[in-house]
């Protein structure tokens, strides 16, 4: 079988295993069913997902003058803390930034390499602890809006990390960690404006990925270098999908990539 389309970040389903879907226009793939085959990617040309023109991909899938216009790569997208909707001021677009930033988030400790502090919506739970490969996570703090949650992790990293290493979450060498105790350990960092926001009841998540077999030595599949690939599907972990020879690929890492995928 053959689909042809532009990559977007897998849609996801949480049950246990995790449930990974690759959508295209008119047409889905339900990546757990493709585990043990052989499949094929190659790329065809750049399409942006702003524009939709055919530019090389700058980042987060946007041609280089759509990531610097787009409200959707505003810099409070990687940095909350730079938020300013709640001020009622504008970066790009402030009717667009008062709907993403001027709702609930979470910010949370997720283990995936290491303990690591992050920051995402509350409708985005779980689905950002499966985007980063977590096994496992809790909530910190809810705060009304982004600006709240953003201060917070600025504070927190300070003392945990807010990095993933990719590698080793790929390579599923786990580190056995008590979140609890580590949100008690940071709850005095917390800032004072975010401090009544503070949630010391929640349950961990557990996350369980469909991994049949995980690589010894990862190499990443770039499409710029590589631009067809087979390999034998083994598992799929946080955006990246894992084949029999090692090789990983990062989908959400490709996205505005116009690919061919066939099954062998």
């Amino acid at each position: 079988m053959q689909y042809e389309g532009v990559l977007r970040k897998m849609q996801t389903e949480f049950h246990s295993p995790i449930d990974y879907y690759l959508v295209f226009p008119g047409d889905f793939i339900h990546m757990n069913l493709l585990l043990d085959q052989q499949i094929r990617i190659h790329f065809i040309k750049f399409q942006c997902l702003n524009c939709g023109e055919d530019r090389p991909i700058y980042r987060q899938g946007f041609c280089r003058n759509c990531f610097f216009e787009t409200p959707a790569a505003g810099d409070w997208i990687m940095h909350p803390e730079k938020s300013t909707a709640h001020l009622g001021k504008e970066d790009r677009d402030l009717e667009f930034e008062k709907k993403m930033q001027l709702q609930p988030h979470i910010v949370y400790l997720a283990n995936s390499s290491n303990v690591k502090v992050g920051v995402t919506r509350k409708a985005q739970v779980p689905t950002r602890w499966i985007d980063q490969g977590a096994h496992e996570a809790i909530e910190i703090v809810e705060t009304p809006n982004r600006y709240l949650a953003g201060i917070t992790e600025v504070a927190l990293k300070e003392h945990v990390s807010d990095k993933t290493n990719w590698r080793k979450m790929l390579s599923n060498h786990l580190e056995d960690v008590d979140l609890f105790a580590w949100r008690e350990r940071l709850k005095p960092y917390i800032p004072e404006e975010a401090a009544p926001y503070f949630i010391g009841s929640t349950q961990e998540t557990v996350l369980k990925f469909p991994v049949l077999q995980y690589p010894e030595k990862v190499k990443s599949l770039n499409l710029d270098k590589t631009p067809e690939y087979k390999g034998t599907l083994k598992g799929i972990k946080g955006q990246y999908l894992l084949f029999e020879d090692n090789t990983v690929f990062n989908v959400r890492g490709s996205e505005g990539y116009y690919v061919g995928l066939s099954l062998l």
